[in-house]
């Protein structure tokens, strides 16, 4: 008998990258990068750590009125700052990207699975280290159980979401692979993030 190989990450179906189809690939890609980023996001139970500025100016989430940018998102007591120019190279908190990510997850979950009536600008920015990342949670699974409940062929559907001008015109394998890019561009951001903070915790104590 020939034994299965015994790879690392159980909670991964490692049985999807032997699927031939274009709705395995990018569903691999989201479940292992997700994997990854909400391991380290689970470490992040200290609010310092969450609000910690790398930078002056860095992008932050704050009770609302304490915000520093013409522009903020979120209906709650917390909101998350927003630049004037959105392509300009803000640093940003750990708080800021994972606001960012929720945001982003949100619209496009309900633009494609849910009611049509939700934007980014609804969402209750969370303020705190917990409630932050279930909520960035909460939105994600539901994402990915969105596109599990896919059958295959619904990857080249053109317009099955309506989030934006752009999705409504592609293959909705293209938004799948978007959001990807950003839980793979932005959890690379978070994980560096954490290393600094934590490094450099580490030397002060020393």
């Amino acid at each position: 008998m020939t034994e299965e190989p015994v790879y690392g990450a159980p909670e991964f179906d490692w049985g999807i990258l032997e699927r031939p189809t274009a709705l395995a690939m990018v569903r691999g890609q989201l479940e292992f990068s997700w994997l990854e980023l909400r391991t380290r996001l689970r470490t992040v139970v200290d609010d310092a750590e969450l609000h910690w500025e790398p930078a002056p100016g860095a992008l932050r989430v704050v009770r609302r009125g304490e915000e520093r940018t013409p522009r903020t998102l979120g209906v709650g007591e917390w909101v998350a700052e927003w630049p004037a120019d959105v392509d300009a190279p803000n640093p940003r908190t750990i708080a800021w990207l994972v606001a960012h990510l929720t945001e982003t997850v949100l619209e496009r979950w309900e633009w494609t699975f849910g009611g049509h009536r939700l934007r980014r600008e609804d969402l209750d920015v969370a303020g705190e280290a917990g409630p932050a990342v279930a909520q960035l949670e909460r939105w994600v699974d539901a994402w990915r159980s969105g596109i599990a409940g896919l059958a295959e062929d619904d990857v080249f559907t053109v317009g099955l979401s309506q989030a934006t001008p752009i999705d409504a015109r592609a293959p909705f394998g293209h938004l799948v692979l978007h959001i990807n890019r950003e839980i793979i561009h932005h959890g690379a951001e978070i994980m560096a993030l954490t290393d600094h903070y934590r490094a450099a915790r580490a030397a002060s104590a020393h």
